[in-house]
Formats: structure tokens, sequence, C-alpha cells
């Protein structure tokens, strides 16, 4: 396959390079060098993405090669595949050629090919925004220079003004007000808010306002896996410290020493792996797994919540000391349904990004559309209205206006906040039976003719009426076809 990322082994035994290429084929473009000069031909006719190399090799050592690749090619990601272990040979190839990862011999098959694919997805990213490079420079005074470039870059997006999407006098005017205040400020922050508000975004809003900005920023789901497993992921582990641990893993607190740890889902956490992430934000160090020595890391910690962890601390689920660690300042983001007129501009930028994530082109929504997207209360939050916008997007025409046909049966409704049925809707009305009959009555006609493009033949049809019947209804109701309004100006966004 034409499109399967390309990977340059290097080997002066040529049964090591085909047995390397019988294992990898299937998931990357094989190319093999068995000398130093065939190595350096293929870098320079082909863009390669990860080198894998021997550390034996007869012109030179495999640290010596890959620090001219460092020079020449700073994209490349680099490897280091050797039957030796000299401590000397790794902590030169660390520090003079920029290695990535040092694989050792005997390999486990399942073990090289996940790595490979990690070093494929880190030149993806340093292809695209330079945030994850690892110090990869053709030279000092130039990389340092393309470097601070792709960082002011990705500052500026995440500042608090430019990241969140809002409308005029949005609720989230409050939230920015406070992110300004709080970002200078190396204290830790609590993010509340439902599900799908876009905690996250507060986060990285936090950290590229901070004075870490420059440092890295990373994200763990504390909802997605078990304790060992989490413990493992955010302090390290040491290779055979449990089963599968088959190679030093560096923890998420490690990496990001200088920047910021987002903890998302904290409330979800158990008694027992609360307390050892107290010790770490009180003593500032942390212990990998299967590891006697603590090591120091300075890092900032925003952690995220849905759960109202101030009950959970009442209830004896959350540990109060860990609580007012992680809450020195809290930020709540308020769910979608209460800052409706952010709806439309949140609307019209997610629409921007899905046409260009799904190679589909529209002109937008039309005004109906936008009414009932303003009227559903979106339970999921941003997320949701993002879901459903690409639902529109996939089934409404190319280069056409996306109606509101298109919209789920749910949003066309604009049920209740409680997504109650219709028997239980109709008990919430207010106003005698026969008024809350005819509000139930006119939500069904409504629905039925959007639906139906608001063709009245097929609407009474559907609904069991003469087209008298319904023009009468629909008299008695006020209920007519939105006409399309004035452009609305755009706001500043989140998502």
């Amino acid at each position: 396959m034409t499109d399967l990322p390309l990977v340059l082994v290097i080997d002066d035994e040529l049964r090591s390079v085909e047995a390397l290429e019988r294992i990898l084929e299937e998931d990357f473009q094989i190319r093999k060098a068995v000398t130093i000069r065939e190595a350096e031909a293929i870098l320079e006719d082909e863009i390669i993405q990860v080198v894998l190399c021997d550390q034996r090799m007869p012109e030179m050592t495999g640290v010596e090669f890959l620090k001219g690749v460092r020079t020449r090619w700073p994209d490349v990601v680099r490897m280091i595949i050797s039957g030796y272990t000299d401590a000397q040979d790794i902590i030169s190839g660390i520090n003079d050629a920029g290695i990535y990862q040092y694989v050792t011999k005997p390999w486990q098959p399942e073990s090289l090919i996940l790595s490979l694919r990690n070093a494929v997805r880190l030149y993806e990213l340093q292809r695209e925004n330079g945030l994850l490079a690892v110090e990869l420079k053709m030279s000092a005074s130039r990389g340092e220079k393309v470097i601070a470039s792709r960082r002011r870059e990705l500052k500026a997006h995440y500042q608090c003004d430019d990241g969140i999407i809002r409308a005029p006098n949005s609720p989230m005017d409050e939230v920015c007000a406070r992110l300004q205040r709080v970002a200078p400020y190396d204290v830790s922050v609590l993010v509340t808010g439902e599900s799908g508000t876009g905690k996250e975004l507060v986060a990285r809003a936090l950290h590229y306002n901070s004075l870490r900005w420059n440092k890295p920023f990373v994200v763990e789901n504390c909802a997605a896996m078990p304790d060992d497993l989490l413990e493992s992921e955010l302090f390290g582990h040491k290779r055979g410290a449990f089963t599968g641990a088959i190679e030093d893993h560096i923890g998420l607190f490690e990496r990001a020493d200088g920047g910021t740890v987002f903890l998302d889902e904290i409330g979800e956490v158990s008694a027992a792996f609360q307390a050892k992430l107290l010790r770490v934000l009180q003593e500032g160090e942390i212990r990998p797994v299967g590891r006697g020595q603590s090591r120091k890391v300075d890092v900032r910690v925003v952690a995220a919540t849905n759960r109202d962890l101030e009950s959970e601390v009442r209830a004896g689920r959350f540990r109060e000391d860990l609580y007012y660690r992680l809450a020195t300042v809290c930020i709540h983001v308020p769910p979608l349904r209460e800052r409706r007129a952010d709806i439309p501009v949140i609307a019209s930028t997610l629409l921007e990004k899905a046409q260009k994530q799904l190679g589909k082109k529209v002109t937008g929504f039309s005004a109906e559309t936008l009414g009932c997207l303003s009227s559903y209360h979106w339970p999921g939050n941003v997320r949701e209205l993002q879901n459903e916008i690409q639902h529109m997007l996939v089934m409404g025409p190319d280069g056409g206006e996306l109606g509101a046909d298109l919209l789920s049966r749910r949003v066309l409704r604009a049920a209740p906040e409680d997504e109650a049925d219709d028997i239980e809707m109709l008990v919430g009305l207010d106003g005698s039976l026969k008024e809350r009959l005819e509000s139930l009555e006119a939500r069904i006609i409504k629905e039925t003719l959007i639906r139906h493009r608001w063709n009245k033949t097929h609407a009474a049809k559907e609904l069991g009426l003469s087209r008298v019947g319904l023009r009468a209804k629909l008299e008695r109701y006020g209920l007519e076809k939105i006409e399309p309004l004035e452009p609305q100006s755009r706001g500043k966004v989140a998502s």
C-alpha cells in the first residue's frame, strides 16, 4: 500500500534486514540498506519518517550515523537497535543523536511494531505543529527560532479571548475573565462542568496563558483505566515491574516536567489512588512502579470533573485534603443550555471544522435549522452539538444548505431538559387539560412539517388530516416556516 509510512532499516547483516522487513511490511513501507552510503542515498531521495539503525556498523556506529541524520534530516525520528546495552552508548545516543528509542535484541515483534507506530505518530505531530518535537535541529540558532515561532503560534491559538467561541455578552465572558486572572499564577485549578462543555479547552487556555506555556501540556483521562495502569501512565514504571512491562516507561508527570498535567474526570479515581496522588502533590516527586527511588518533578496540575466534589467530600467518597490541593481556584464551565446565544456561532465554527475534516462543502445552516439548534437543550453539550452537525453534513446535499429536516428527531422536538417522553411532557405543561393537549399538538405538527420540509400535503397525510384541516391548525397555533434571518456577526469561540 502506498499510503503506509516509510521506515528505513539499516543493518550490515542482510538476513537481519530481511527478517525485520518480514515483520514490519504489513504496517510500514520498508526501505533497506546494508551500508551507510546506501542509507544516505535513500534519505536524499525519499521522505523517510523513521530510521531504525543497528548500532554496530562497519563504517561507523549507529549513534555516529544518526548524529549526521539529525543535522541533515532533522524531522526524521531516529531509533537504534542493538544486542548490546552499554550505558555509555545509550547516553551518547540520547544526548548527541537525539535518539527517540533504544531497542534491544532480541526484540519482540509486537513491541517493535508499537514503538514504530508511536515514532510515526511523533513524526506526524512534529510536522503539524512542532509542539512534540524531540529537539531535532538543523542548526542551533535556526532550530530555536523555528520552535519558538511554532510555540508562539500555538500560544496565540489558545489565548483566552481567541480560543473560546462565544457571542457578545455570553456567560463564557466571566469564565474567560477568570482564566486571565488565574493563568499567570502557579496554582492548581479545578475545572467543573458537565461532560462535553469544553473543560479540556479551558485547561489548555490556562496552560498557554501561563509562564509554563513553552513547556509540555499532557492529558490523562482518569476514568479510562484501573488504578495500576493509571499509576503506570502517570508516574511511569521500570522494566519487569509487572507482567507486560517489557521496557522502562516514562510517566506523564515526568514528561510534563516544567509544564502542565491535565487530569480529566478526577472524581472517578478510587480512594487508594487518591492517597497516592495526594502524596505526589504534597511532596512534588513521583516514584515509578518498580523503582525504589523517587524523582522530583515540577508540574502544574489542572484537574476537571463533572461531579460535585464538595458533595463527594461530605459523603466520604473523595479525600478532603486532596480536594483542597486540587481546588486552589475553581472555574465552572456553564452548560450549553445556559448560553443559547452562543449556539449559532459555535455551530458555524464546528461546521467549518467538519467540512475540512470530511472534505465536503455546504453553504451553511438555514435560519430554521439555527432556530431548532438554539431551542434544543443539548444534554451532551458541545460534544453532542458537534456530533449532530457532522451527522447533518454527511446526510445533507453537496454544496447546498443544511435544512432542519436533516436534524435528529430529538432536536426537532426541542424536548424539555429532562428529556421526558410525551406523557411526562404533557403532565409538566401549565394550563388546563385542553391547553396542554393543544401545546402538545402544536409541537407534533411543527416537528412533522419540518421533517417533510414544510410540504403540507405530506405532513397532513402522515398526521391523518386534510390539507384544509392542517391549514386551520397552523393558523390556530400561529405556526409558519421561519424565514431567513440577517447574517449574524461571529463571536468568540470554544469547542
